[in-house]
């Protein structure tokens, strides 16, 4: 018997290295997890028929000597990331059974590594959604609390970590979908800087905003997957160097904590755990002072505008005519008019209409135009405050995970969900979830997550502190 629970990537190397277990054994040890498991917490859509294969071709790179650090680890990819020769629905309909005909950049590197791909997760539908509740294939739920949501859109590879079906997963991110789920599920997930891992064969959502991120049970395990994932890509245009942001090595970082942006709409259980985990970070001699974001409050708004511009450009090419579900009709408006509305689900169709009036004739300079501009000033609110601070910490969500169902008919308040995770986004900035503890609701202990946010390229610095901030979040 293989202890999941605490394995980590280093770990599990060294087993290999050693001949403690093989890779054919331990994907074996996870399979028989998500055959006790995936039935009632649906977290994976499909489990890959080749993954023994994967697995038996690791076994041979430690063999002949071919290995690296990624080789025979056993990781979940979200469904929008395209495996050739696998299914990728992106939690969709209309892409039910579309088969990718090429490898996405990360699924490449994480191939020529030898990692073992175990299957696709759950996700909401075409990545829109916080709860993964608008999945085309049901709800996943929360492995801490089976009533509960485990966050979104990248809610089946969060669970997938917290449920021990996997030890790595990937995620996308475009407002928050790593990171929010993370906390819900009491896992790490990293948002990187916008352009540090490339986006090619990302089924688009946002394409100004979306970002591929790491999922882990620690912050060493997210590091070494960004380490294979990350660089310029001649596939995507707004990939950039590793070196693209100068680097200066910090001993103590500087925290800042924008409290004014926190006050409001936060359970009081969350403010108690982040201002203890600030006292906790104090008494490691971090400085910890105040900054201002005026406008990183309409970052919601903001981003409910151009997302949705994005989503209405983005999916027109999913028409039921070249790839993905097609309906039959009598001309060819009727097939787009029927395949996209079985094809797409409600929160798709409702952010494509949004997207479609804000662009149209008249709505785009008063909408489109003015959210940009907003954006433009969210990120010179974190361009001024990373001159006095060089690490910017808030709560990752407002509370903690919410009961299915509870939020599913009221937009509004599932689009605050993005309140915190929201600007790293709008402004291209790296940010990472932490597990900080947990609050009591009847007999379960539902997870809590704080998030470090840091300047462009500076993903170091998130480590640097999320190493630390490990080591102390359980303490006394």
């Amino acid at each position: 018997m293989i202890d999941l629970k605490n394995l980590t990537i280093e770990k599990t190397h060294d087993s290999f290295k050693n001949g403690v277990f093989t890779c054919t054994e331990l994907v074996s040890e996870y399979l028989k997890v998500i055959k006790e498991k995936n039935d009632e917490l649906n977290v994976y859509l499909e489990i890959f028929s080749d993954v023994l294969e994967q697995a038996k071709k690791a076994d041979e790179k430690f063999a002949d000597g071919s290995f690296t650090l990624m080789t025979g680890i056993p990781i979940a990819i979200k469904d929008n990331i395209l495996f050739q020769g696998h299914i990728a629905s992106s939690g969709s309909n209309i892409l039910k059974n579309y088969t990718a005909v090429y490898n996405s950049t990360v699924v490449k590197k994480l191939k020529d590594a030898g990692a073992v791909i175990i299957g696709r997760t759950n996700m909401d539908d075409g990545a829109m959604g916080v709860s993964t509740e608008t999945s085309a294939y049901g709800v996943t739920k929360n492995p801490h609390d089976i009533s509960r949501v485990p966050g979104g859109s990248s809610g089946g590879s969060t669970a997938s970590i917290a449920a021990d079906m996997a030890l790595v997963a990937l995620g996308s991110d475009t407002g928050g979908s790593c990171r929010q789920p993370a906390a819900f599920c009491g896992v790490v997930g990293l948002k990187p800087t916008y352009g540090s891992v490339s986006r090619y064969g990302l089924i688009s959502m946002g394409s100004s905003l979306d970002v591929i991120g790491a999922i882990g049970k620690n912050i060493s395990d997210v590091k070494i997957v960004f380490d294979f994932i990350a660089g310029q890509d001649k596939m995507d245009s707004t990939s950039i160097p590793l070196d693209f942001y100068k680097k200066k090595t910090i001993d103590r970082p500087t925290i800042g904590v924008p409290r004014a942006f926190i006050s409001e709409g936060v359970d009081p259980r969350v403010l108690l755990n982040f201002e203890e985990k600030i006292k906790k970070l104090q008494s490691l001699n971090y400085t910890v002072k105040d900054v201002e974001l005026p406008y990183a409050k309409y970052s919601v708004p903001a981003y409910y505008v151009v997302t949705p511009a994005e989503i209405s450009a983005n999916l027109a090419r999913l028409d039921g005519m070249r790839y993905g579900y097609s309906a039959e009709g009598g001309n060819l408006m009727e097939v787009y008019k029927k395949s996209r509305g079985k094809g797409f689900g409600r929160e798709v169709r409702r952010r494509i209409l949004l997207g479609t009036y804000v662009l149209s004739h008249g709505y785009h300079d008063a909408y489109y135009n003015k959210a940009n501009a907003v954006r433009e000033l969210i990120i010179n609110d974190y361009s001024k405050a990373f001159k006095k601070v060089d690490l910017i910490l808030t709560p990752t969500t407002t509370g903690p995970a919410f009961k299915i169902g509870e939020k599913v008919n009221d937009p509004v308040k599932m689009y605050l969900e993005d309140i915190f995770t929201g600007p790293a986004n709008m402004a291209g900035l790296p940010a990472i979830s932490i597990p900080s503890g947990f609050v009591e609701e009847g007999e379960k202990k539902l997870p809590l997550g704080i998030q470090f946010m840091a300047p462009h390229g500076r993903e170091d610095l998130l480590f640097q502190i999320g190493k630390e901030f490990e080591s102390i979040k359980d303490g006394p």
